[in-house]
């Protein structure tokens, strides 16, 4: 495994990182939890995330109570949680000083830690004034609650703004950002924040490197039970495979496939590697529902060699993408 830092912090975190969204509670329970965290920390994971929203606080219960009886040290891994979504009720939402406050006393106490390392913005807020949500956050921060805050799908001008009231007023600017990323999602990443990295160092978390287990290749002849797109709530997901434009991305998957298969990796694999291909990617961060799946996503880092510039050049032209913005072409 392979450490980065996330953005110009001297924080170093896994190049794979592992968390929850759609899996715990939903499809783990503590027991595989353990498994999963087990296997991916001895692998040399070490960055874990979560968020208030996933499975409505259950998913950070599992993970506290699993890093719990696993016993590592605290100072041996990473660890976040977002906030945005975090209940029905007016004050249960958004990025107000009072939900931002609430919420990290929520996930602190569902994750079973003293401080989160990482603390985004799940979404912006349009209804608070971004003053004040960094100024909460600059005291989640004087507190000792939260060592570094960040931002999660915000447009680049929202960043720049949080970041030049920061430094305005003398408080503790945003660090990173979590943004999707992957072979069919690139354009903000690439593009739109090229002159955040740049300018403002800012580090990164990338989720959903295998679009939603599109890109694993795993429904390209049928929807396999069990998975995500059969579980209720993700209907939306089985919805967009049926248009027009996921039946393309279909055809583009099998040839990715066919690819892969030609140079003895995983769909899973080549997927991730190409994400880490990206200087501008601190970790990118990986789900599974078995030990199995994990292992295989895992050897992503031992793989990434095999992406040669040629490699890449081909997947482009399946993609049928211009790489003329991209972080590495």
């Amino acid at each position: 495994m392979e450490y980065r830092r996330l953005g110009k912090t001297g924080l170093k975190v896994s190049e794979l990182s592992f968390g929850s969204w759609v899996t715990f509670h939903n499809q783990v329970d503590v027991s595989l939890a353990k498994n999963l965290l087990g296997k991916a920390y001895d692998s040399g994971v070490n960055f874990f995330d979560n968020a208030e929203v996933y499975a409505e606080g259950q998913s950070e219960k599992i993970m506290g109570q699993a890093i719990e009886e696993l016993g590592w040290s605290r100072d041996s891994y990473i660890v976040s949680s977002k906030v945005f979504w975090g209940g029905k009720k007016p004050t249960q939402n958004g990025l107000s000083r009072k939900h931002v406050r609430d919420a990290c006393d929520a996930a602190l106490r569902r994750l079973r830690v003293d401080y989160l390392d990482l603390y985004f913005c799940h979404r912006p807020d349009p209804e608070t004034p971004i003053e004040e949500t960094v100024r909460a956050m600059h005291e989640l921060v004087v507190q000792g609650k939260v060592l570094y805050w960040g931002t999660s799908e915000w447009a680049s001008d929202q960043i720049f703004a949080a970041h030049g009231i920061a430094r305005e007023l003398g408080l503790t600017p945003p660090s990173m950002e979590q943004p999707q990323y992957n072979l069919f999602h690139r354009e903000r990443f690439e593009v739109e924040y090229s002159r955040v990295f740049s300018d403002l160092g800012y580090g990164s978390t990338t989720w959903s490197p295998l679009a939603s287990g599109l890109l694993s290749g795993k429904y390209n002849d049928q929807i396999p039970s069990g998975s995500r797109m059969t579980l209720k709530g993700y209907e939306w997901l089985r919805g967009q495979l049926d248009t027009p434009k996921g039946q393309e991305r279909l055809v583009k998957v099998r040839k990715l496939q066919e690819l892969s298969r030609e140079v003895d990796m995983s769909m899973a694999a080549l997927a991730i590697a190409w994400c880490l291909k990206n200087q501008n990617v601190s970790t990118v961060i990986l789900g599974a529902t078995s030990l199995q799946q994990l292992e295989q996503n895992l050897q992503a880092s031992n793989l990434l060699s095999r992406l040669t510039p040629e490699m890449c050049i081909r997947i482009e032209n399946i993609m049928k993408t211009n790489p003329r913005n991209a972080a590495e072409e």
